[in-house]
């Protein structure tokens, strides 16, 4: 069973400290390229899907808050104001509110629509200390969140097509889900008081579900405080569940902000917002991936893609051109010298990358290296170029295949 906060210290990914704070995990270098390779993945399939980044700032006013409710329904999970000058300001629990804004910095007509606007942005929560673990549980958190302004009669296609996204991604990450969840409101206050609000947006989040052939369940409690939301459930392997995903479908925020787009009738309407993140938080989505592939990462993934063995000193100079020619073409190459140990426990140390090419005195004659793939399969000899090539096409096809067969 893998613990990703033991791994990530043996891998040298990410750690923490006493001076940070508690819940401020930070990243190392392999740990910073792991998070910028799952990063710039998500912002490419986004942009394929037809969705435009943005930028917005991890501050807003308190009344921000208190427009969007969650001053109203989730001031116990927020920092405190900060005073600024004649200002009160918070460090945002929520992408949307801000999202919200950029909609209505103009007007907007239903040729725009649907407006589907994504960023991987910072947020902050008062996660309380106990509850604080590894990645799973942090206080600053980089979330992949995006936001679809859409019409009533999009809305359904928009929540479809993202629980394809998700899918899609869980594919390319070797991860799996566990269950779909329908989150519904339970008891108590947390909610905004809009009984047709909820059903409404209840009855098309169960077309979603239905129309995609996805079995789920339905769980009161769970539901978002403005609208109930589609989970999608992950375990570590303690079994213990979690939500990496989520598909959101909300009349609330748009009514809040008085959103509006106009019409071919010429008329100003009220969009839908859906609300949608393919891989949740960062800091969560790499625990999970520790977690399964305890630390052999998808190839695409890994820290390092390619490990050059020379057998001796003799052959570091064509060991050395390899790494160069395999930067070159894009890949993360390094050299595992001679100086290092002996070449079976250089091996044995890099066990955990995706690709070994070994340098011998016959192989450098040549102009060849011999491959080892993680799994313990070798390949035969390739020259530089070829191999270059073929790995190269193997990470950019992403998934979680070593070798083209």
């Amino acid at each position: 069973m893998h613990d990703h906060r033991r791994l990530g210290r043996e891998l040298d990914l990410f750690d923490t400290d006493p001076l940070m704070g508690a819940g401020l995990p930070y990243w190392l270098p392999d740990g910073a390229v792991v998070r910028h390779t799952l990063e710039e993945y998500v912002r490419d399939a986004e942009r394929r899907a037809g969705y435009r980044h943005v930028y917005s700032p991890v501050l807003g006013k308190r009344e921000l808050y208190e427009i969007s409710g969650h001053w109203a329904h989730y001031r116990e999970d927020m920092y405190p104001a900060m005073r600024v000058g004649a200002e009160e300001v918070v460090l945002r629990p929520s992408l949307c509110p801000h999202h919200a804004l950029i909609y209505r910095s103009r007007a907007r007509s239903y040729r725009e629509l649907p407006l589907r606007i994504a960023e991987l942005g910072g947020m902050y929560r008062a996660e309380l200390s106990g509850v604080l673990g590894g990645l799973t549980r942090v206080r600053a958190i980089q979330l992949n969140d995006a936001h679809i302004f859409c019409t009533l009669d999009q809305a359904v296609e928009e929540a479809r097509a993202a629980l394809e996204l998700i899918a899609r991604a869980y594919a390319d990450l070797g991860i799996s889900a566990v269950r779909h969840r329908l989150s519904l409101p339970g008891d108590g206050g947390k909610y905004v008081a809009d009984p047709e609000l909820w059903r409404r947006a209840t009855v098309l989040l169960r077309e979603v579900l239905d129309g995609a052939g996805v079995a789920y369940e339905e769980a009161e409690g769970e539901a978002a405080f403005y609208g109930p939301k589609i989970d999608v459930q992950i375990a570590d392997p303690a079994g213990r569940e979690s939500t990496l995903s989520t598909v959101q479908i909300d009349f609330h925020q748009p009514e809040r902000f008085d959103l509006r787009y106009v019409g071919a009738d010429g008329g100003r309407h009220r969009p839908v917002m859906v609300h949608r993140s393919v891989i949740g938080s960062v800091e969560r989505a790499v625990a999970h991936l520790l977690e399964v592939h305890g630390g052999a990462f998808p190839a695409w993934l890994a820290p390092v893609q390619l490990l050059v063995l020379p057998v001796a000193e003799a052959q570091s100079a064509q060991a050395e051109a390899l790494v160069a020619a395999a930067v070159a073409g894009g890949l993360r190459a390094e050299v595992a010298h001679p100086g290092q140990g002996s070449l079976g426990a250089r091996v044995r140390g890099g066990r955990l990358v995706p690709y070994q090419a070994v340098i011998g005195a016959r192989e450098a004659e040549a102009g060849l290296a011999a491959v080892r793939l993680r799994d313990g399969r070798r390949v035969g000899a390739l020259p530089a170029a070829e191999l270059v090539r073929r790995i190269g096409a193997r990470v950019a096809g992403r998934g979680t295949g070593l070798w083209d067969e």
